[in-house]
């Protein structure tokens, strides 16, 4: 078993700032991602998720926090070191195709390319990348003559190129259909268990929690809950016909995360429910049931 986790973030913290504005993007992240797991994180446009995959990637810098990858801490990294860390351990799948492919090379020069750069270029192991995602047929098709799930699963090979521990896709499903979408997280899920990849998946799109391990809601720059498959990926599918047809609440279960300094966030639906509009909750602790009930304050209950 690893002796650290792949990715280990604590009180991370991301501020932009311009002369005129200061923005902040992370504000206290917490997370924890195991080796060979296969997650998601989710959350609105702002909330901080794609700042946090680049940070994750070495493409941007935390402002404060540590921030640990595979072991490498990338916080004190100077960018000499961070070219090979980009270049080894991580590989990027990016939502734009165009960002992923050169046009005028075939899929299969375009795998190749991240090899040659990297002084190992290998023709036939390409090919083999390209086959482990099932596009082997296109190796000498570009750009303009692929799908849209083609040209991601060629982007895919190609940010296993150069064999990186762990495989990090923004919004890889935002601009293909909802079977295409489906295809392409089975294909992460086969990379994960045959080759032992760690992957991290960013979407708003909720519907891919069924297919992940563990789902990371990101709210405001904090991780607010972590939605749990309820039993194994397999034991689902020999009792259900149709995974994709499931609803969330049938195969995973939603917990709220508690961060360091015993701080909680609650989902803004519930506070309206229970029409908790200042602010401020009461908080009643059951010691015999171990159960803390929170109100609003002049509610009846």
């Amino acid at each position: 078993m690893s002796e650290h986790p792949m990715v280990l973030c604590e009180n991370l913290v991301k501020i932009y700032k311009t002369d005129e504005i200061e923005v902040v993007a992370l504000q206290g992240l917490d997370l924890v991602v195991q080796p060979g797991e296969l997650m998601a994180i989710i959350g609105n446009s702002g909330s901080g998720k794609s700042t946090l995959l680049n940070m994750i990637g070495g493409l941007d810098k935390p402002s404060a926090g540590r921030l640990l990858v595979d072991g490498k801490d990338l916080v004190k990294m100077t960018p000499k070191d961070m070219i090979p860390y980009v270049r080894q351990t991580v590989g990027f799948v990016w939502q734009n195709n165009a960002r992923n492919l050169i046009p005028y090379l075939t899929a299969r020069e375009n795998v190749e390319l991240p090899m040659t750069l990297n002084g190992k270029r290998d023709p036939q192991r390409a090919l083999e990348l390209l086959e482990m995602v099932d596009i082997a047929k296109r190796r000498d098709s570009k750009l303009g003559e692929m799908s849209g799930g083609e040209q991601q699963r060629v982007a895919i090979a190609i940010a296993l190129a150069n064999n990186p521990k762990l495989l990090l896709a923004d919004e890889p499903t935002g601009a293909v259909d909802t079977k295409t979408s489906s295809h392409i997280v089975d294909v992460f899920r086969t990379l994960k268990e045959t080759l032992g990849l760690t992957i991290v998946v960013v979407t708003h799109d909720r519907s891919l929690s069924q297919k992940v391990d563990r789902v990371v809601a990101i709210r405001d720059g904090r991780t607010s809950s972590e939605i749990l498959r309820k039993s194994s990926y397999r034991e689902q599918l020999e009792h259900m016909e149709d995974l994709a047809s499931a609803t969330i609440e049938e195969t995973h279960e939603e917990l709220a995360v508690l961060d360091r300094a015993g701080r909680l966030q609650i989902p803004h639906e519930y506070l309206e429910a229970i029409e908790a509009t200042n602010g401020k909750l009461r908080v009643e602790f059951d010691a015999q049931k171990k159960t803390i009930t929170l109100t609003a304050p002049g509610s009846a209950g």
